[in-house]
């Protein structure tokens, strides 16, 4: 049996009519349209999210752990298997330096974020340069076992102790003196 254009029809419900409220006291909905008398939600233009009517809200209630860290960095994530794939469909040079723009201009990534991250996830068979933000220790030892080089940036200087601190104000204030 072949469908007609003048058999095609909605399934049965699938278009229903929006509520008309305040048109009336037949409809059920009318003078105060389901919103009850007076007060601060019969009237327009108001949103009480997680407000409990004078009870303490459930968000307040719940205990509160740690903290979001403003400063954390956010790496776009590189799988070793994704880098091959796309040097195998000739997108990515091997024989250059891959770095997070060659990446996003191959369109390997979309954005770089704060850096590009490489993780061990599937194979690597090519011998490639990297210039990344991070790679985990199983990345790094693909890579160069692939017969690569990863170049990543160097580790911060860890800070000084309280008697180094105390040392370096010391040798400050000696210094000034001298002047």
């Amino acid at each position: 049996m072949t469908t007609k254009l003048n058999d095609l029809h909605d399934n049965p419900g699938a278009r229903k009519k929006r509520v008309r409220v305040g048109r009336g006291i037949g409809s059920g909905l009318g003078k105060t349209a389901g919103r009850g008398q007076k007060g601060q939600t019969s009237r327009s233009g108001v949103a009480i999210n997680g407000f409990e009517g004078g009870q303490m809200p459930l968000h307040m209630r719940i205990p509160k752990r740690g903290f979001n860290n403003i400063f954390r960095k956010d790496y776009a994530v590189l799988n070793l298997g994704t880098l091959q794939a796309a040097i195998d469909a000739g997108k990515l040079d091997a024989k250059m330096v891959i770095t997070a723009e060659t990446l996003v201009e191959a369109k390997v990534l979309t954005h770089a974020r704060d850096g590009v991250r490489l993780l061990g996830v599937g194979a690597l068979t090519a011998k490639v340069s990297l210039k990344l933000a991070g790679a985990s220790a199983s990345a790094k030892a693909a890579v160069e076992a692939a017969g690569g080089s990863i170049e990543l940036p160097a580790p911060a200087p860890a800070p000084l102790s309280r008697e180094e601190q105390k040392a370096a104000r010391a040798a400050a204030r000696a210094a000034k003196a001298a002047k």
